[in-house]
């Protein structure tokens, strides 16, 4: 198999203007322009990582394995320090996401916040200690 060139996630959204705001609100940039009813597309790192939301009806051919099994993934992010996590917490808060796990040390011992988009895609903030 040859090695892959690229890679991106495709996720399905209901309403793709109210991902649009929620993510140009935590700062991501705009894949392409203008985002369009079936699409938006942003850029999540400095590696240029795609992730496109697709409206549902899109996608659904595609992700229909008729077992009625949903899957799901959560993608992370490093953080630089404590204050970091803390800063994305209070951000996603202002932009209307859902905080599941507050900004803390955890019972696993890591530093972080995990919290959903408007429809309910998963995120961890993580900061991870020098030396772990």
């Amino acid at each position: 198999m040859e090695q892959v060139k690229q890679i991106w996630a495709n996720l399905a959204v209901e309403n793709t203007k109210r991902t649009e705001k929620f993510y140009t609100q935590l700062g991501f940039k705009l894949n392409m322009t203008p985002t369009t009813p079936e699409l938006a597309s942003f850029l999540f790192s400095d590696s240029n990582f795609v992730i496109h939301f697709f409206r549902h009806d899109k996608l659904e051919f595609a992700m229909n394995d008729n077992s009625g099994k949903r899957s799901e993934i959560m993608f992370s992010i490093s953080a630089q320090s404590e204050i970091e996590v803390d800063n994305w917490a209070n951000n996603v808060q202002q932009a209307h996401g859902t905080i599941i796990k507050k900004a803390g040390r955890h019972e696993d011992g890591f530093y972080y916040c995990v919290f959903a988009d408007p429809d309910g895609h998963k995120f961890n903030v993580l900061y991870l200690e020098p030396g772990m």
